[in-house]
């Protein structure tokens, strides 16, 4: 399966910094996006050393071999295992450094990531940026915020329209480097030709509905034009926050596992 990605970060209308980072490694089929918190530019350290800590474990673990942090999870593929193997790795390093330097305490980000295995997606996330899936003209979900007003969506306290509007939507419950070891959330699914996956910070997902964001992606351009559009598209309704996408389009190859795609989007 080929694919073809692009990314985009900007720090919005607001911030006088961009504490987002992201990462496209089309050669290990490594896409992330980090979003990162913390004073005193801690945040952008933070995120910057998730997608650095990760895109050199999965560069090291490329032929397998290597002992998993947090063990393997069965039922997920290896890619998934590696990736929250990866996280974890990140988190413990970001959490040591914030620990011992008192200008990045509290430091931590969020991060959401993806590795391309020929048809199989494997995602791995932690936090409030989002992964998403756009097939056959609908925007497929494919992550959870850890989040607090996402935390009480799920529980029946407050509504989906009362979370978008909640004052208390920043607030997240899980993030890197708050602590020594972080519990990572995993997916798997098949892919095929025409599939188009974003993952983003909450700059775009606070600024953008999953309507604009839908239609902006299929408006059928290559990833690059789709990030420009998505970023402009954030700004214009504020850029509250820095923005950050990346944009992965799955092209060529046979239409393969179509049991699995089936039972996988009747599903979700």
């Amino acid at each position: 399966m080929n694919s073809v990605a692009s990314g985009l970060s900007d720090r919005g209308m607001i911030r006088e910094g961009n504490e987002d980072s992201f990462v496209i490694d089309s050669d290990r089929g490594l896409f992330a996006v980090a979003d990162g918190m913390g004073g005193h530019n801690a945040g952008e350290v933070a995120s910057r050393m998730a997608i650095d800590v990760l895109r050199d474990y999965i560069s090291r673990t490329v032929s397998g071999g290597e002992v998993l942090l947090g063990g393997h999870d069965h039922n997920y593929s290896d890619s998934a295992n590696r990736l929250a193997s990866g996280i974890r790795l990140a988190n413990r390093v970001i959490h040591e450094t914030a620990q011992s330097n008192t200008a990045q305490r509290n430091m931590g980000t969020t991060i959401v990531s993806a590795i391309l295995d020929d048809d199989r997606l494997s995602i791995a996330h932690v936090g409030d940026s989002r992964a998403y899936l756009l097939r056959n003209n609908g925007l497929i979900p494919l992550t959870e915020d850890h989040s607090l007003v996402a935390e009480q969506v799920r529980m029946g306290l407050i509504t989906r329209e009362n979370a978008e509007s909640s004052t208390q939507r920043n607030i997240i419950t899980r993030a890197l480097g708050l602590e020594q070891e972080v519990a990572v959330d995993l997916c798997d699914l098949p892919v095929a030709s025409g599939d188009l996956i974003l993952l983003c910070s909450d700059g775009l997902t606070t600024m953008l509905a999953d309507e604009a964001i839908t239609a902006i992606l299929l408006d059928g351009q290559e990833p690059e034009e789709i990030c420009r559009h998505l970023v402009e598209a954030a700004n214009s309704n504020g850029g509250r926050d820095n923005v950050t996408v990346v944009v992965l389009m799955v092209r060529g190859g046979a239409l393969s596992g179509l049991s699995r795609m089936f039972n996988w989007a009747r599903s979700s």
